[in-house]
């Protein structure tokens, strides 16, 4: 029988929770790196077995972690970074030679192809690639050609913060940037666009037509559908029917349009969840009820789901990569919360459970299904 094991990684460890198929006992392993932050924690979808996890701390730096045996021991890999030019400086995105700040790794994504493959998103914004199981990354230099020098950090820090990859085109690879937008690569890294044309950001950018410098939350899609993008952004809930080359607004009757996770249905590429927040100031549900929207129509019509989640007196926020759905049928929706808990829910979101509770804030969670 297949199960699940949901990768958490929080603001003090990362936690490993498994369970059968029917999702309705889990197996609580962690802390992981008890102490640190752990941005993320990610799974091979060749291997359920390897394991990524960026550990950071304030004190030590940035750590990559690996597994090969499904988180029960872990070793440190390559955690230098090739940058052109001289190690510990960058070309900055002005063109002038200047210190580089290497925050830390917001996002690791597996390739679906090679094993041994993995990218990495940093802070401040640069993409690197990995063929060699971690040990060593080479930058991909040319993304900052992309109008990099019109980029800008937002709230967050400037973060390379998603990374998609098109199951159908190896070489087609998009990402997204706060606060510069998101950006397409079809002959995988040599090159790269802009595809932020439609987005509207008011307020930040004063030109309409701007197509780079909009803070873009996440981005999903559905791998039956690769050229169908879903965007949640700074406002807005958006998206593109081409591959990112234009969008349009799908908040429709969202009780706001501000928040940071997306995610897309296993099995229903027009169902997809996100969860609304109050506003950038007031990062926390609206009238402090805890509530995951879903709409199956691809955008527009929304409904509350809220059965199993606190209805009152919730100011608990849901960060970016803190949602992700699973591959069982029926779908699995996971997600976790700054106040430490982690929900699932095993029947397509229409009810909830807390699944573990009282953990450091969450900021991540991925799904593997195990054989």
């Amino acid at each position: 029988m297949n199960g699940v094991r949901v990768l958490v990684g929080t603001r003090k460890g990362g936690f490993i929770l498994t369970s059968d198929a029917r999702r309705k006992r889990w197996v609580v392993s962690g802390p992981h790196f008890a102490g640190w932050e752990i941005y993320h924690l990610k799974g091979s979808s060749i291997d359920p077995n390897r394991l990524y996890a960026s550990q950071t701390s304030d004190w030590f730096g940035q750590v990559i972690q690996r597994s090969d045996d499904g988180g029960k021991t872990w070793a440190p890999v390559g955690n230098k970074f090739a940058y052109e030019g001289v190690p510990g400086t960058h070309q900055w995105y002005d063109g002038t030679q200047h210190p580089w700040e290497f925050k830390r790794v917001w996002y690791l994504e597996p390739s679906l192809s090679d094993l041994e493959t993995v990218y990495a998103g940093v802070e401040d914004a640069a993409l690197f690639r990995s063929s060699d199981g971690g040990q060593t990354w080479q930058e991909h230099a040319a993304l900052r050609s992309a109008e990099g020098h019109l980029w800008q950090p937002g709230g967050g820090g400037m973060c390379l913060h998603t990374i998609l990859q098109d199951p159908s085109d190896p070489g087609r690879i998009f990402i997204a940037i706060s606060a510069a937008g998101a950006f397409r690569t079809d002959d995988g890294g040599q090159t790269w666009l802009p595809v932020n044309r439609g987005l509207q950001s008011r307020y930040e950018l004063p030109d309409p037509n701007a197509e780079v410098g909009h803070c873009v939350h996440n981005l999903a899609m559905h791998p039956s559908r690769p050229g169908v993008l879903f965007m949640q952004k700074h406002w807005d809930v958006m998206c593109s029917d081409d591959a990112g080359a234009s969008w349009h607004e799908i908040s429709g009757n969202l009780p706001s349009d501000f928040g940071f996770p997306i995610a897309v249905h296993a099995h229903e590429p027009d169902t997809i969840y996100v969860v609304p927040i109050k506003s950038d100031s007031e990062h926390y549900p609206p009238e402090g009820k805890l509530r995951v929207y879903r709409s199956r129509s691809g955008g527009n019509e929304w409904e509350a789901l809220t059965r199993g989640l606190p209805q009152r007196n919730c100011y608990v926020n849901v960060l970016r990569s803190a949602m992700t759905v699973d591959s069982l049928d029926p779908c699995g929706v996971y997600f976790g919360t700054t106040g430490g808990q982690v929900y699932a829910s095993a029947d397509s979101g229409d009810s909830w459970t807390p699944i573990v509770q009282n953990l450091p804030a969450v900021l991540s969670v991925e799904v593997q299904t195990l054989p």
